[in-house]
């Protein structure tokens, strides 16, 4: 069985050649311009010299060519690289370091940032820019998309492999962006639906055309495709021989959604949490609800039961679905809210175990961890990967610090990471990288930094302060300076200024502390 994600969109495209794959925007391309776009990609790679294995970074907000080189990438087996477009120079710097890029596809708003980094970064060899009409210039000597894919060749790009990369960057639990690599195959199975085929998984990539839907659907992904969320949405899509609808607004504003929803005759909407849920619900308190939608489905962030009951209220023919997942496991199960909290069905490879990588006893809390289809490990981290994916009896386990406890009835109740790590809208915030920030400005001592609730994002960081003496700071001066430092998402939303930041015996920060004298103040 050799599951190539390439293989098998070509398997699909073969199979619904004319059937529309991508609607972005105002563009719109069949399964079978999808896949010639995307074979031309390829070749360019190759005839760029962008080697077999090699990383290649995506810069881009959501458009049609995310996908094309996305896919393109795969032909050609190199490990396409998202990229955070929120990012500033020294987060960029070191991430297109880290993934040792040899190439990059780059939306042409984002050329002077990548101008100000590419003197750092010896080994990124060959520039590819998507023009976006932005009129801004960089100088770089950089391809132009189209004009590299009218003169590339759409013969095929030869034979692959299960084992190639698969690569998901994420901010995680441990500060810095990590990769976190999967083989092809390993993906296909654990998130990109081919657990869903057949029962357990198809046994040969030719009989994924057996389970291409006979009158498509169509599936608006809103997440950016720098997410695992979207890029997850988007091939179990492609591989049912359904529609992809891309969210190619750069904010998301509730009307302008539905007004694409109706155009669109779309009939599942995937977002991440609150934070994409509630504009939705707020502007369908004075629209109608499209006749096409029977479905809306969150992950990366839980819906709250609050948005969850307006929903109902105001769509109640229309199913609201929650995923838990995560980049180290895939897709893991759906959620049932209740009086006490989320529940987790999760599928058979997902459960909880105790220290001793036993299975934990219902109403013992253990770790959440994965076996069957699970990475290879971290990119440039033997320490972490040794930590997150281990070996016991020969049954390799994600362990991705979630801990957990298995209900009497099989569900699972997630009770969060055993990190400090703020999930704010679905974007994983590490508190030491703002708190470094946070120093670097002359009024502060010391910082601490936590999420408290938020309505609309689930959390928001929150600094707590001890300024120097004789020196304040506002939260609108700590926010700008940040913001030279670290991407807006991180910077902090609140403020708790105390007169001494307590720590542990050993010098870490106390964040419960913390939190509790945050919360006490907000």
């Amino acid at each position: 069985m050799e599951m190539n994600l390439a293989d098998l969109f070509e398997i699909v495209a073969g199979r619904v050649p004319d059937r529309v794959a991508l609607v972005a925007g105002d563009r719109r391309l069949t399964f079978a311009e999808l896949d010639e776009r995307a074979t031309r990609f390829a070749n360019h790679l190759h005839d760029a010299g962008v080697p077999v294995g090699a990383w290649v970074g995506i810069y881009a907000y959501n458009r049609a060519e995310w996908l094309e080189a996305m896919i393109g990438c795969f032909k050609a087996r190199v490990a396409p690289i998202n990229v955070n477009y929120r990012y500033v120079e020294d987060e960029l710097r070191y991430l297109f370091d880290n993934a040792d890029l040899a190439a990059l596809v780059y939306e042409g708003e984002f050329g002077p940032l990548v101008a100000a980094i590419r003197d750092d970064l010896p080994k990124l060899g060959h520039l590819v820019r998507v023009e976006d009409g932005s009129g801004v210039t960089d100088n770089l000597g950089a391809a132009d998309y189209e004009d590299a894919l009218a003169a590339a060749s759409t013969e095929p790009t030869g034979t692959r492999s299960a084992d190639d990369l698969y690569v998901l960057y994420t901010g995680g639990t441990t500060g810095m962006p990590k990769g976190v690599m999967w083989r092809e195959e390993d993906i296909f199975f654990a998130a990109m639906g081919g657990g869903n085929y057949g029962g357990p998984g198809i046994k040969t990539p030719e009989e994924i055309v057996d389970n291409v839907a006979a009158s498509p659907l169509r599936t608006f992904a809103l997440a950016p495709l720098m997410h695992g969320n979207a890029q997850w949405t988007a091939f179990v899509t492609l591989f049912g021989g359904n529609t992809v609808v891309l969210g190619t607004d750069h904010h998301l504003v509730g009307d302008a959604v539905w007004d694409v929803v109706e155009r669109e005759a779309v009939n599942t909407i995937s977002l991440v949490g609150d934070a994409m849920a509630r504009p939705l619900v707020d502007a369908m308190a004075h629209r109608t609800v499209p006749d096409s939608l029977f479905a809306i489905v969150s992950g990366g962030a839980i819906l709250s039961p609050a948005i969850k009951r307006e929903f109902h209220e105001r769509m109640p023919n229309v199913m609201i679905l929650d995923s838990f997942g995560a980049s180290e496991t895939g897709a893991n199960g759906a959620v049932d809210v209740t009086d006490t909290g989320p529940r987790f069905r999760m599928n058979e490879w997902t459960t909880v175990i105790d220290d001793n990588f036993e299975p934990a006893a219902p109403g013992e809390v253990g770790m959440l961890a994965r076996r069957g289809h699970v990475p290879l490990g971290y990119w440039k981290d033997e320490s972490k990967t040794a930590a997150t994916f281990v070996e016991v009896r020969g049954v390799r386990w994600a362990i991705p610090g979630d801990r957990a406890v298995i209900e009497d009835d099989g569900t699972i109740t997630v009770l969060g990471r055993g990190s400090q790590c703020i999930n704010s809208g679905g974007e994983k915030i590490f508190p030491e990288e703002v708190e470094a920030a946070l120093k670097s400005h002359p009024a502060v001592f010391d910082a601490t930094v936590v999420g408290v609730p938020d309505s609309r994002f689930g959390e928001r960081v929150c600094a707590v302060v001890q300024f120097r003496p004789g020196s304040t700071a506002s939260l609108d001066e700590l926010s700008e300076h940040c913001r030279q430092h670290i991407a807006k998402y991180k910077v902090p939303r609140a403020l708790t200024v105390v007169e001494l930041m307590v720590r542990s015996p050993s010098g870490k920060p106390d964040y419960r502390w913390a939190k509790e004298t945050a919360l006490a103040t907000q």
